[in-house]
Parts: C-alpha cells; sequence; structure tokens
C-alpha cells in the first residue's frame, strides 16, 4: 500500500511531467532546426522522433494521466532500465550526436544527460518494479517499440532516409561493434545481436537496481 500511495504523490507526477513538456518543446524546437535552418525546409526523415532515446519522452507526458499503480510501476522500471542505457551508452559513441547547428549539438548532449538523470530519478523513487517479472515487460515494451520501429522503416523509406532504432531492413548496421558482425554475419544476424544486447544492457541495470533498492521480489 505504501508504493500505491506514493506512486500517486503530485511531485513524482509533477517531475516526469516538466520533464516530458520540456523534452517535447525541445524535440519540436530541434524538428523545426534541422528542417528549415539546416536541410532548408526539406524534411530529414533520419531524425524522426522514435528512437531508443526518444521513448522516454513519450512516457514522461503519459505517466502523469496513468491511474494504474501496476502500469506505472512498469513505465518506471523502463525508464530506469532501457532509458537509462540508452542515455549512458550513448556517449560510448558521440558521432552521432554532432550538428553543423551547435545549438542542435549542445540539446543532444543535454537531452541524454536528461535521460540518465530520469532513470536515476525513476529508480531511486521505489516506485518502479524492480522484479524480474517487470524486467521482462520492460523487454516487452522495448520488443514492440522495435516492431513499430520497423513499421516505421518500411511506410517511410520511400519518403527518405529513415532508420528508427537503427535496424532498418535497407541500411547496413552502423552502429559501433555491431557493424563489424553485420559485416562477418550479415545484417540480419547484426541486428539481432544489437537487440539481443540491448536487452542484456537493460537486464544488467534492473539487477543493479534490485541490488541499490534491495527489492528482491519476483
Amino acid at each position: 500500500m505504501k508504493r500505491q500511495s506514493e506512486t500517486h504523490h503530485p511531485q513524482h507526477k509533477t517531475f516526469f511531467l516538466y520533464c516530458g513538456i520540456l523534452m517535447l518543446l525541445s524535440e519540436i524546437w530541434k524538428q523545426w532546426c534541422l528542417t528549415y535552418l539546416v536541410n532548408h525546409g526539406t524534411y530529414y526523415w533520419w531524425h524522426f522522433p522514435f528512437q531508443l532515446c526518444s521513448i522516454p519522452m513519450y512516457i514522461c507526458l503519459i505517466l502523469p494521466w496513468v491511474n494504474s499503480t501496476h502500469v506505472q510501476s512498469v513505465l518506471l522500471a523502463f525508464l530506469m532500465d532501457f532509458g537509462l542505457m540508452g542515455g549512458i551508452f550513448t556517449f560510448f559513441d558521440t558521432s552521432g550526436m554532432h550538428y553543423s547547428y551547435t545549438p542542435l549539438t549542445i540539446h543532444s548532449f543535454a537531452w541524454h544527460i536528461l535521460l540518465i538523470i530520469i532513470g536515476i530519478y525513476a529508480g531511486l523513487g521505489r516506485k518502479a518494479d524492480y522484479s524480474n517479472k517487470g524486467y521482462l515487460k520492460t523487454a516487452g515494451i522495448y520488443l514492440a517499440c522495435c516492431l513499430i520501429a520497423t513499421f516505421f522503416n518500411i511506410l517511410f523509406h520511400h519518403y527518405g532516409n529513415i532508420n528508427m532504432f537503427y535496424i532498418s531492413p535497407y541500411y547496413h548496421m552502423r552502429q559501433k561493434a555491431f557493424h563489424i558482425i553485420a559485416m562477418v554475419l550479415g545484417d540480419g544476424v547484426g541486428i539481432a545481436v544489437y537487440i539481443a544486447a540491448c536487452l542484456f544492457g537493460a537486464w544488467i541495470l534492473h539487477q543493479m537496481w534490485r541490488k541499490v533498492t534491495g527489492d528482491g521480489g519476483n
């Protein structure tokens, strides 16, 4: 009952709502800058906001309006697992964070730092689902997003370059280290290994949170 009452704490909801609004407004600004300042009025589908590091924005906007404590706990677990992982591991290869327009570069670094902050806040709040079943549910959300990303990649491919979640069947795997696997075994295997690695990385973080919070649920 304690977790249920804490989950509905207004301050808790306000944090995610403000983060979501901030991310949404900055994403609108980013899309405008990319379209009109960088690409001279042409929309570049490569920057369509549906990457792993974009999902926390949607979750932050949704969380304050979710009344189910169970659904909230799973969404929080996603932020502390996959959201945090996306924020951290982006800094291992920052090549995709640099733009010709400097404010966009600053925005990219600030965005991923915010992902780390949000992930830590969600993990330390003791309102997430720290159980192994909770991880499986967050993994289900991630895989569902991969399916949606694949749908976008196929649907919008004819309108320009698009590679949501970096798993488009039309492009060679470009992610650091995984592109070597793709070169040797093919892009299909490279994509599969990349997805498996994301699942494993999030699982490691989930186990870390279980130890940090002392929550050893099932």
